[in-house]
């Protein structure tokens, strides 16, 4: 088997700075590839001493840390499974990951060891519970990560014909119904080459993170961060003014973002922006949710034009498509042509394959590539659903324009039937963030006795700023079809979204449909 790609830069270049810790108190780590290695099969032959073996879960938890990037390569060393849990989540919505994924060790940051207090003993396949970063004691019943290590072997660990049957999974944001843990077991070479080649990323390059590692977009930059040799400067948790200030200071390179997190900076005030360099990011990947046109005119307007590349794609289904920055201002509201390696499909609600172009002829994107994942963790009926053959969905309507580029309406369950017309909420979002006074927007239907939904906006205003519900539907007349501009508004300080990023949008409609038997008109 080959050697695994942490154990050979550490042997080729040992004194590369691998991973760079700065929370902005004044306290700096930073590791080598060495160090990192030495740190990694530490950890690798703990998890071996608690009985770890090629196929267990091992579930982590925690903010961006030198210990998360750790934690993940460890199991990968040991042929484990990855199990990413939000360290946003409840104390029942934890157990239930942590008791779903069958877990047999947890890993977990100190600051969040209460997900886990009284699982040992209680959930029947968790085992042990080690917990890093503890200034004392750590909680009754668990270990101290610190502890464990002291002792361990720096050697790479010696699965045998195991090597290379490591696995991740991470759960859905869970929107409806219950997560899904989405199980993969590897990445397609030619594949993974061809996006990485495309993307343009290089050795030198220094990755920033500007979101979660639990989730699947940033921790796909950190694999490709690492698969490069580069050196990884992780913020704990995000905040804007601290992320320009790393930026700057480290000459961060590429990064990956959800809208939410890019707007929080583009927004800042000019004086404050002025005090960072921005000019040194090359490779700046928007997902995790759609980026507005809005958003991207404020991005170039702060940073190099020429970074900003967008993909769409999910959990399940890896990166599908790629916007290029030249093709940014020209085609608003694609998320790009397929990436390489995958083919995309579109269908009717007939079961029917699209062959129109233009928003007239939307249908479900269907995709098959090798970097679809391989299963739902104990629920194949879900992977079964989503699948037509080998071509599966997460439930996204698109339309292509006649070059041949991609547009996602939306959700399909987030659509919205009024009057007998379709009408999809990304379009209007899209439109209303236009107007200056809108910071953040959330679109979906609720019910009408007229016309079974109707079109609502929930409205997060720019500081300072006021919009009457009526400026807000004459900005939309502007840009909208009559049907599709919002017949009513609400006003929040925020939205509420997943720790991708995404909105919670049945948590906004829950008021309205409440005490009826369909959630639909």
């Amino acid at each position: 088997m080959p050697d695994d790609i942490l154990t050979v830069y550490a042997g080729t270049q040992p004194d590369k700075l691998a991973v760079i810790d700065d929370q902005g108190d004044g306290h700096v780590v930073q590791r080598t590839y060495a160090q990192v290695e030495a740190a990694v099969n530490r950890l690798a032959n703990a998890f071996r001493s608690l009985g770890a073996e090629p196929g267990q879960k091992i579930v982590w938890c925690g903010p961006n840390s030198l210990p998360v990037i750790e934690v993940l390569n460890a199991t990968r060393k040991v042929g484990g499974v990855a199990v990413a849990l939000n360290y946003r989540l409840t104390p029942e919505e934890a157990r239930y990951v942590i008791e779903h994924s069958d877990a047999e060790i947890g890993y977990v940051d100190a600051e969040y060891a209460h997900l886990f207090s009284g699982l040992v003993g209680t959930l029947p396949r968790l085992r042990h519970v080690v917990v890093y970063g503890a200034d004392g004691p750590v909680p009754s019943g668990m270990l101290r990560g610190e502890d464990l290590t002291a002792g361990a072997s720096d050697q790479p660990p010696d699965i045998g014909d195991a090597t290379g049957a490591a696995a991740t999974m991470i759960y859905t944001s869970g929107t409806s119904g219950k997560p899904k843990g989405a199980v993969r077991r590897g990445t397609d070479p030619a594949a993974f080459a061809g996006l990485v080649n495309l993307l343009g990323y290089r050795p030198d390059d220094i990755y920033l993170t500007s979101g979660p590692l639990y989730h699947s977009g940033p921790a796909m930059v950190l694999a490709f961060a690492l698969l490069f040799g580069q050196t990884v400067v992780v913020q704990r948790k995000f905040n804007a003014e601290d992320w320009l200030r790393l930026l700057d200071k480290y000459e961060a390179t590429s990064t990956f973002s959800a809208p939410a997190l890019m707007r929080m900076v583009c927004t800042l005030p000019d004086e404050v922006k002025a005090r960072y360099d921005r000019s040194s990011m090359r490779i700046m990947i928007a997902n995790a949710a759609p980026w507005s046109f809005a958003l991207k005119q404020l991005y170039v307007a702060d940073f190099p034009p020429e970074s900003l590349w967008e993909v769409y794609g999910s959990t399940e289904l890896g990166v599908d498509c790629v916007l290029e920055p030249k093709d940014q201002m020209r085609k608003p509201g694609s998320c790009g042509r397929p990436a390489p390696g995958v083919e995309i499909v579109l269908f009717d609600e007939d079961g029917n394959e699209v062959a129109g172009t233009g928003p007239e002829h939307p249908g479900e994107l269907y995709v098959r590539s090798t970097a679809v994942f391989d299963d739902y963790y104990k629920q194949p009926d879900s992977y079964d659903a989503s699948s037509r053959g080998d071509f599966h969905t997460v439930g996204d309507i698109a339309y292509r324009d006649d070059e041949g580029y991609l547009y996602i309406c939306d959700r399909k369950s987030d659509m919205i039937i009024s009057g007998g017309m379709n009408i999809y909420p990304a379009e209007i979002e899209a439109a209303l963030e236009q107007h200056p006074a809108i910071y953040d927007v959330a679109v979906f239907g609720i019910p009408s006795e007229d016309w079974g939904e109707s079109v609502h906006a929930t409205v997060v205003l720019a500081p300072g700023a006021s919009l009457s519900p009526e400026e807000i539907r004459d900005f939309g007349r502007q840009h909208l079809a009559s049907y599709k501009v919002p017949r009513s508004v609400d006003y929040v300080d925020e939205l509420p979204r997943t720790g991708s990023g995404k909105i919670l949008k049945r948590q906004l409609r829950a008021p309205y449909w409440a005490g009826r038997t369909t959630k639909v008109g």
